[in-house]
């Protein structure tokens, strides 16, 4: 089976943390911000956390190797997986 390759346009809007939460940009802070107060547009800076399990399923698949860092706390099916893993070794 070929490597599944990372979808750098992904990777570029995405960044994940060293305890494997997805952070991803606020959005509409390109350009036409005139009519905007200043308050409003400093609350578009930086990241915020995505908290949709369904989407960091999906962008854990998307990146490839860089997405294996993700933690997928909610998915019950996946931490009873593990916690029996961890029991077994």
């Amino acid at each position: 089976m070929p490597k599944l390759k990372t979808k750098k346009t992904l990777a570029k809007r995405v960044k994940v943390t060293g305890s494997g939460k997805v952070m991803v940009n606020y959005g509409r802070s390109g350009h036409l911000k005139r009519k905007y107060s200043a308050n409003r547009k400093n609350r578009k800076k930086g990241y915020k956390k995505l908290k949709a399990n369904a989407f960091q399923k999906k962008i854990k698949s998307l990146l490839g190797k860089k997405g294996s860092d993700i933690n997928l706390k909610n998915n019950k099916k996946e931490n009873k997986q593990r916690e029996s893993e961890k029991g077994k070794k």
